[in-house]
């Protein structure tokens, strides 16, 4: 018994000394080091709670950040692949836009009645010679007039003139083909669909059309179903119009220098296609200098964020 008490006095004193000469103190975190408390002897010694991390450890959690930095600079590379390839967009809705209107603008010629040739007419001028049939007008509606100078002016931007009406397209029997047509004399206003209102311009003898060739229309979406019972039309369906007028399913659009006093306004094809590529090219640009920066900033100029 007197030996158990010798030994737990021992302890306690040994105890008490410890905790009146002993510090506690931490460091941070190094690569050889975890954050762990260190006991300072009496004898100006460490004792460490811990352990060293080892060095495979270490290695991955660099391998780790590297694959972080080389994965994180894909984002300015992208950018500036799709600002490049927008670039190369636009030269070439340039060219598109510059073709169409080189066709549109040039030297008509005799209409074709080869359906595989017109396929490859579209916007080409032509001229034909004959007679309108006034008696059998349809209506594209609801449209706005075109103003070739205010397409240019405003390609690319969302706007409207504020003025609606329609499209007459009316048959047009061509007496040197033999064959009937159907023209797009051009627009109306609202006010004027009616032909009643516009009888000056319903010419009944032979003239000449100038005009180009167009395409069937697809109904893009949340475009109205053609109404053919009420002759509304919203889109340019060929078969179902020539099937209407017995007409062939040639269609051209009469340009302005066709227009007849008092009658609908010609040259009411758009040639102006909407060009945006601009401000995707800034954007894509703008994206990738700034992604670079971050990038360069925090990998190699070790800049904390």
């Amino acid at each position: 018994m007197s030996s158990l008490k010798s030994v737990l006095a021992f302890s306690t004193r040994a105890l008490t000394t410890l905790k009146k000469q002993t510090h506690v103190i931490y460091i941070k975190r190094t690569l050889l080091l975890t954050r762990q408390p260190l006991f300072k002897r009496a004898d100006g010694r460490f004792i460490l709670f811990g352990r060293q991390l080892s060095s495979t450890g270490a290695s991955a959690e660099k391998a780790e950040d590297s694959l972080l930095k080389w994965f994180l600079l894909l984002i300015p590379a992208a950018t500036f692949g799709l600002g490049t390839w927008q670039v190369k967009r636009r030269q070439w809705k340039m060219e598109l836009i510059a073709d169409l209107r080189r066709l549109t603008t040039a030297e008509p010629i005799p209409l074709p009645v080869d359906p595989h040739e017109l396929k490859s007419l579209e916007y080409r001028r032509v001229k034909v010679r004959g007679k309108y049939d006034h008696s059998q007008e349809m209506y594209i509606l609801p449209r706005s007039p075109v103003d070739p100078e205010k397409e240019a002016r405003e390609a690319g931007q969302l706007s409207s003139s504020g003025e609606t009406g329609a499209n007459v397209i009316t048959p047009f029997h061509c007496t040197d083909l033999g064959i009937t047509i159907l023209v797009n004399r051009g627009y109306v206003p609202r006010k004027k669909i009616r032909p009643e209102t516009r009888m000056k311009g319903q010419m009944e003898g032979e003239v000449e059309v100038v005009g180009v060739v167009r395409q069937t229309e697809q109904r893009k979406p949340f475009v109205p179903q053609n109404d053919v019972e009420r002759n509304r039309w919203h889109y340019r369906d060929l078969e179902a119009m020539a099937s209407v007028t017995g007409a062939e399913p040639i269609f051209i659009d009469a340009d302005l220098g066709s227009t007849i006093p008092g009658g609908p306004i010609g040259g009411q094809t758009r040639v102006t296609l909407r060009n945006e590529h601009i401000q995707y090219v800034a954007t894509w640009y703008g994206l990738c200098a700034a992604t670079s920066y971050m990038w360069f900033a925090k990998f190699v100029k070790k800049i904390k964020m």
